[in-house]
């Protein structure tokens, strides 16, 4: 028998969408494929039968990370070790993580005007360590500007692999060493659950997180999840580090 109930309705489609999806669904997915589904549905509605349904379902629904529903029958056994694969298609041997720095140093400046200049980096340019990081860029005022501030330093990590993404964000906490905010750029392709983890330490540590598609350099569609926080590095490493790429960034 079907609900008749605008709410069990919702409820219904709910758990019959995360059946199509073992993977499971951000609540903003659930959210938006269900508004699909029934245009007569209203956003309110679906909010309020669907933002705790792991308490309305706990027999059916859990969440295994904040804001990923997924049904109770895909949760992996304690012994059953989750170890994330690399997607295995034709164009991810062909593109390489270097095709995606000079894109999003574009992006940086352009896109979202977190900087006045960017440039692709990446390899050993920085000779220590603490790594160089893929994107680097500054910001600085404008002459039009009234109220001028300090010159700030901006740095990237960007990753192309969807796995060992904290090693990455390890990198990435490395970089506040000598910049003033950090970006930890990863792809849209990786687990749920990982980028939902790596949105937590973002937020905690101060690192902003950024998606793309891995597999389009020519489209890579980069999204802010995470705005960074500034912070003052040390600027002994800031200048030993500018000094290596002066002329590429300040000329």
């Amino acid at each position: 028998m079907q609900p008749t109930k605008v709410t069990e309705r919702i409820k219904a489609k709910a758990l019959e969408l995360l059946e199509l999806h073992p993977e499971g669904l951000r609540y903003s997915e659930l959210h938006a494929k269900i508004l699909a589904t029934d245009g007569t549905f209203k956003s309110n509605t679906i909010n309020g039968c669907i933002w705790n349904l792991d308490a309305t379902y706990p027999e059916k629904v859990y969440k295994p990370s904040k804001g990923l529903f997924r049904l109770l029958k895909n949760k992996p056994s304690e012994t059953e070790v989750q170890v994330p694969q690399p997607v295995a298609t034709p164009t991810a041997c062909k593109v390489k993580e270097e095709d995606f720095y000079a894109p999003f140093a574009d992006w940086l400046k352009n896109e979202i005007e977190d900087v006045t200049h960017a440039i692709p980096l990446g390899g050993n340019k920085f000779k220590d360590k603490w790594g160089t990081p893929d994107v680097i860029g500054k910001r600085e005022s404008m002459r039009s500007d009234i109220i001028k501030g300090p010159t700030e330093i901006v740095s990237a990590e960007i990753k192309t692999e969807t796995f060992q993404l904290v090693t990455a964000f390890g990198q990435a906490c490395a970089y506040k060493l000598f910049s003033h905010r950090v970006y930890l750029v990863v792809p849209r392709q990786s687990q749920k659950e990982e980028t939902s983890r790596l949105d937590s330490l973002c937020q905690i540590f101060g690192i902003g997180m950024v998606t793309f598609d891995a597999e389009s350099p020519a489209t890579p569609d980069f999204r802010i999840h995470v705005r960074p926080a500034r912070h003052e590095p040390d600027l002994f490493y800031t200048n030993k580090n500018m000094a290596l790429i002066e002329r590429a960034l300040f000329s």
